[in-house]
């Protein structure tokens, strides 16, 4: 899709107007520019209906919905009326409308025909402040793309997705964008000490790997660490899940896709910010080799952990990751993003991610750009008193307490033991909203949560 920013609309291509509710034309008593709505004026003049004030995020969405619904019958080129609207609102209309083209058929030998307008079309956009519009219609558009790519990540199944194949990609991302890339593999991990990452990949046939993603542009004044889980494949180990859902867990490296995401865009958009992005990927699987409930294993950090729960592994490789950040390139910010818990789902449901840091104005500043994208956040408490919860008999910490109750503060509290202490520390459990059902598709798909917030936040830094 090519994107163009002119003056006046051409009156033989479909043009689509915007229109709130109040602002709606009075001589056409049937549309009532409700949210979501949409009515045919003419045969060349579709309008949209956006409801009451809305906010940029449902921006969004209403122009997703609408593309995704007739994404087989667009014409290649449509101009969208944006006159009176601001950059920001014609980036997020920008993404809804590239977004509602995602292609979810990425295995199918005879998949539904798609517009050609998503791959080869013009979308024309009527205003009159080019300078602005033009760039934050650009942004959108590489956002966008970006977010495509991971929700590719997130909906392959894994037999096409192994830690290799994370590794893969970010190699030939780093290469295209121009940030560097280094995969630690297993004997390196073994010389290295990682003992957490290797005791879940023992089960597993496939080796683990340790992503160490770096874009540094010539000026930054700060550094940030992004750490994400990427567990290609979950079952839950020897304390094995139920089969029932068990095939959803090809999503559990959604932490590592949103770090991808974010710097592969970081880059492409030359964010003067240094971004280090640190992957631990594994499958956690069961064989004769495979760690035990009670075992206790190592770690990076030197610790050592009884394994209560071998399903509780995204803790364990996030253990050896945020130490290995911390040690090697002391950020400024760190934060990991994990499909971590069921318990964030119980209390938050698929509504938002679970935010939880001891610093204040890292999670002000957090919940801030969440509400700006839509990419909602809640935070949760890290107290000292939950620190009995993690306290073993044998080891330093145990991975897992066995109670129904505070699963995901539990799980924040073993985290935040491996980040030395960070003052500037976030840990986001994005367990509801990574894959989740959407009207964009007839399953569980991938979401891409986390790339919009985390550029948002990154964007603000730049000051």
């Amino acid at each position: 899709m090519q994107i163009e920013i002119i003056h006046e609309a051409d009156e033989d291509i479909l043009i689509i107007r915007p229109f709130e509710q109040g602002t709606e034309p009075a001589n056409q008593e049937m549309f009532k520019a409700e949210k979501g709505e949409f009515w045919w004026y003419s045969s060349k003049e579709l309008w949209v209906g956006l409801g009451k004030t809305p906010k940029l995020p449902a921006v969004t969405r209403i122009f997703r919905s609408l593309f995704f619904k007739r994404k087989d019958r667009w014409p290649v080129q449509l101009t969208l009326d944006a006159r009176g609207r601001n950059a920001e609102w014609v980036g997020n209309a920008v993404n809804g409308i590239v977004l509602g083209g995602y292609d979810l058929q990425l295995y199918k030998t005879e998949p539904k025909a798609i517009s050609e307008f998503f791959r080869l079309g013009t979308l024309s956009i009527v205003t009159g402040d080019f300078a602005p519009v033009t760039q934050s219609a650009e942004n959108a558009w590489k956002t966008s793309l970006v977010q495509m790519r991971v929700m590719d990540l997130m909906n392959a199944p894994s037999n096409y997705k192994k830690p290799t194949t994370l590794a893969e990609w970010a190699r030939k991302s780093g290469e295209r964008n121009g940030y560097s890339v280094q995969v630690l593999e297993k004997k390196q991990l073994e010389e290295q000490g990682m003992h957490a990452l290797l005791a879940v990949s023992k089960g597993s046939d496939e080796p683990p790997v340790m992503i160490v993603s770096e874009y540094k542009p010539e000026r930054y004044t700060k550094t940030v660490a992004l750490v994400g889980k990427g567990v290609t494949f979950d079952t839950g180990g020897i304390s094995i899940k139920p089969s029932a859902n068990m095939h959803l867990m090809k999503s559990d490296m959604g932490g590592a896709a949103a770090v991808l995401g974010t710097i592969e865009l970081a880059a492409q958009l030359q964010l003067p910010i240094r971004i280090v992005g640190v992957i631990p990927s594994t499958e956690n699987s069961v064989d004769g080799s495979a760690m035990k409930p009670g075992d206790v294993i190592g770690s990076y950090a030197g610790k050592t952990i009884e394994v209560i729960d071998t399903d509780a592994e995204g803790r364990l490789i996030l253990a050896d990751g945020l130490h290995y950040a911390v040690k090697h390139y002391k950020p400024d910010v760190l934060i990991d993003l994990a499909t971590l818990t069921g318990s964030i789902i119980q209390t938050l449901g698929y509504e938002a991610a679970g935010l939880f840091t001891p610093n204040d104005n890292l999670a002000a500043e957090l919940m801030q750009v969440a509400d700006e994208t839509g990419e909602r956040l809640w935070r949760l408490p890290v107290w000292d008193e939950y620190k009995e919860e993690i306290s073993s008999d044998i080891a330093d910490v145990k991975n897992y307490h066995g109670k129904p109750l505070a699963g995901a503060i539990v799980a924040a509290k073993f985290l935040e033991v491996f980040t030395a202490g960070h003052p500037a520390w976030a840990h986001l459990d994005i367990a509801g909203m990574a894959f989740g059902d959407t009207e964009f598709a007839p399953g569980r798909a991938g979401t891409a949560y986390g790339v919009r917030l985390l550029i948002a936040y990154l964007s603000k830094l730049e000051g």
